[in-house]
């Protein structure tokens, strides 16, 4: 009974018409999270009119062709950009930007880190596979260090971004991380950051079996996906435990839930105050 009901649900937000089957490898995980997302959406019982979803570049950018929202494929590192244009100008709509990790942190760093300083209400999904998946396997901002890649065939030596840790950093109102095994906790995270007035963080930690995981001879998605489970923990599990015995873990949970100014509401406050004529001097 539950699989012909996801199953509906899925008919209703999905273009079927649209490049079916999918470009991603099989046994990719952003499957997983797309699936989340329609999920969530059909949780909150959101109008899909309403809701908008943007992306930038990479197999995670891709994920706005399949779904019946409003959906815009932008420039690489940019989707929070545009976002925040449309965000401006419809601040009605529950507007979600999909990203790789690469996409988010690189190019897109800046933008990153400042949507999260204003707080807008945009949710940030970043599917975190710690490559460049589509483009060949570059090392990405989250590559662990040590990890080979295409271009850093001898090893990784930078240290990764943790993008969690950084969202809550620069003010992000919402910040969760969970992986592409535990799906039920991951679209739970994905409902509580769409429902958030504010600026909202959802980091999936997923896997690349076709460029990383092959190069550095990982084993299969399955494997891969093993591995997630075997080496995350909870955040209350990680309060009990020493930074040695944390280190190489996968750390989920919600990292912050905070009631913050949300950025769409304080600029309408700008500008009544402007139309009125009302000047510093006078608040």
């Amino acid at each position: 009974m539950k699989s012909q009901r996801e199953s509906k649900v899925h008919e209703r937000y999905l273009r079927h018409s649209k490049k079916f089957p999918n470009v991603w490898c099989a046994g990719c995980g952003i499957g997983i999270v797309l699936g989340a997302i329609i999920r969530a959406v059909d949780g909150l019982q959101l109008d899909k009119n309403d809701v908008a979803m943007l992306s930038g570049i990479g197999c995670t950018g891709r994920m706005p062709v399949y779904v019946d929202f409003n959906t815009m494929h932008t420039t690489h590192g940019r989707a929070l950009a545009f976002a925040t244009g449309l965000k401006m100008v419809r601040p009605e709509m529950h507007v979600i930007v999909v990203m790789g990790d690469g996409d988010a942190l690189s190019i897109g760093g800046n933008h990153f880190i400042h949507a999260a300083r204003r707080n807008i209400g945009l949710t940030a999904i970043v599917v975190n596979n710690l490559t460049y998946g589509m483009t060949g396997g570059q090392y990405s901002p989250t590559t662990p260090t040590g990890a080979l890649a295409t271009t850093a065939p001898y090893g990784n030596i930078e240290q990764p971004f943790p993008i969690a840790e950084l969202a809550v950093t620069a003010g992000a109102a919402f910040v969760a991380r969970s992986t592409v095994y535990h799906v039920l906790e991951l679209e739970k995270y994905i409902v509580q950051a769409i429902a958030k007035e504010g600026f909202s963080v959802v980091e999936v930690i997923a896997y690349c079996h076709t460029t990383l995981g092959r190069i550095n001879q990982w084993g299969t998605a399955p494997d891969m996906m093993r591995y997630l489970k075997g080496h995350s923990l909870t955040l209350k599990q990680a309060a009990t435990m020493s930074e040695d015995e944390r280190r190489g873990k996968i750390v989920r949970g919600v990292f912050v839930d905070r009631d913050l100014p949300e950025y769409t509401r304080l600029y309408d406050e700008i500008i009544l105050r402007a139309q009125s004529g009302q000047t510093l001097s006078e608040l």
